[in-house]
């Protein structure tokens, strides 16, 4: 299995380029704090190369700026290349399939237009029926599962 997810703040603004196919890509990194403080020191973050396709692209350009939380998942991906030089380099990836904005649009101070992508609000939770007074629901014996 191969599945990543981080919650952290963008470290840089994301780029967005279009391929000489006219696909859609942004490169991105997230600063995932670690968990754990030494006593005496500040806490330190990882840094982490980011990169996404298409509509995701197009909606983390629009929507996100450096220093803003954000909440994705998706997969590491390694791969390979010469430099000019003619040295391999190695690079590690995250590739997003899923983002979501991690903060509100008031702790952003950025002015995002969150009603272009609104987001399902979760359905009311049903009303239980009053229970009496010990806290339990009277039970009729048909409704017994056994």
């Amino acid at each position: 299995m191969n599945k990543v997810v981080l919650v952290g703040r963008l470290a840089r603004d994301p780029e967005l380029r279009t391929t000489q196919s006219g696909t859609t890509v942004v490169s991105f990194t997230v600063a995932c704090d670690r968990r754990f403080v030494r006593q005496g020191e500040e806490r330190q973050a990882d840094f982490i190369s980011c990169v996404a396709w298409n509509k995701t692209a197009e909606f983390i350009s629009r929507y996100f700026t450096k220093g803003m939380r954000i909440a994705l998942d998706g997969r590491i991906q390694t791969r390979t290349y010469d430099d000019q030089n003619g040295n391999k380099r190695y690079i590690t990836e995250v590739v997003v399939e899923d983002v979501e904005f991690a903060q509100s649009k008031s702790e952003s101070g950025d002015s995002y237009q969150a009603q272009a992508y609104p987001v399902p609000q979760a359905p009311a939770a049903p009303q239980a029926p009053s229970a009496d007074i010990d806290g339990f629901m009277p039970v009729e014996e048909e409704d017994l599962p056994f």
